[in-house]
């Protein structure tokens, strides 16, 4: 039976504390090829206690850098993952930016496409607070970036095989 369950965003935020400025050497560094930021913020969704969904090509998982999920890393197959998936691995849904939640993952654009992802770690006094690779940063607020679209993939929880 395919059971829904909340990722504990605490779990989340504590590992995005660990590894913000450094690399987990249990996964690759995509920094020198095309950024590490959705695997990032994809470690932290699992650390959070999301299952890897195994589906080739339109799964979510990583086993190593030649055996992953394209969801895995990259920032459209990720949105299309979390916002398409009713199996397992964790799921979600497109709401305004300033609905952001502490787990939630914000994707920056350029009016073209959209290019990063961000790990949201705190919101305070009407600002939203990150956590990402690619430009590692902790604790950063959104309004320190530079883009010009902004979407929130609000984490809605995970499913898993039971």
């Amino acid at each position: 039976m395919l059971v829904e369950y909340e990722i504990n965003n605490q779990a989340a935020v504590d590992y995005a504390a660990k590894w913000a400025y450094i690399r987990n050497p249990a996964f690759y560094d995509f920094s020198e090829i095309g950024g590490d930021c959705t695997s990032f913020v994809s470690q932290c969704l699992y650390a959070g206690g999301a299952v890897m969904n195994y589906t080739p090509d339109t799964g979510w998982y990583y086993s190593s850098p030649m055996d992953r999920a394209p969801a895995w890393s990259g920032v459209e197959f990720f949105y299309r993952f979390i916002t398409n998936n009713r199996s397992v691995g964790p799921f979600g849904e497109v709401v305004p930016a300033q609905e952001a939640k502490v787990g939630d993952v914000l994707q920056l654009g350029n009016g073209e496409r959209f290019y990063h992802s961000l790990l949201v770690v705190e919101r305070r006094d009407g600002e939203t607070y990150i956590a990402a690779h690619s430009y590692d940063a902790f604790f950063r607020p959104l309004s320190s970036y530079e883009y010009e679209d902004v979407r929130c993939l609000h984490i809605l929880g995970a499913r898993r095989w039971e």
